[in-house]
């Protein structure tokens, strides 16, 4: 299964993908370290003094708009290449933020489902110099207002349903650990 993870900065994404990487054995990688080892670092090192990809990286939420320019001209003539780059070694490719780019990766097929990661009851919006999409793009939406714990319950319920399309099982065995019968139990 291939999936896209999208969402405003700071909302989830990574938790989300780490999350799903750690439990569920898939591979993950987020845009923004791919695109800092790939186009950034090489780009900026000299004008921000950095002195590795690893700096840069941290220095980002500085730079969004000039990342989001740097990258989009990287993928000017193939839009889809950063998601090729990434599907080509991982499951999960976390943090596309251009339209362009994520309607070439659908087009081409290259990821099967795409979640947003929402945060919006608690963080603002992110500005869309540094990000074009919009939550109605994605094919299902991850609450993340809430704790840190109903996020993975969240995860689960969706990765179970995109696995086997349903995830009543998982329902039940919350319902359970929670110390509340199902109603089929509670008729027994």
């Amino acid at each position: 299964m291939k999936l896209l993870v999208i969402g405003h900065g700071r909302h989830g994404k990574d938790t989300v993908s780490e999350y799903l990487a750690n439990k569920y054995n898939l591979s993950f990688n987020s845009s923004s370290w791919h695109c800092a080892d790939n186009v950034c670092f090489p780009a900026l090192r000299d004008k921000y003094n950095y002195k590795s990809v690893q700096e840069c990286f941290d220095d980002r939420s500085n730079h969004r708009a000039e990342w989001y320019d740097l990258i989009s001209a990287y993928c000017d003539k193939d839009h889809a290449r950063i998601g090729r780059e990434i599907f080509s070694f991982s499951n999960i490719y976390c943090g596309v933020r251009n339209k362009r780019e994520f309607h070439a990766i659908r087009n081409a097929g290259l990821c099967d489902f795409v979640i947003w990661v929402d945060r919006s009851d608690h963080l603002p919006a992110e500005d869309k110099s540094s990000n074009t999409l919009e939550p109605w793009m994605a094919d299902y939406i991850i609450d993340n207002n809430d704790t840190l714990e109903q996020l993975y319950i969240n995860v689960d319920q969706l990765y179970n349903y995109l696995n086997f399309g349903d995830y009543s099982d998982i329902l039940e065995e919350l319902e359970l650990s929670a110390g509340v019968g199902s109603a089929t139990q509670m008729s027994h």
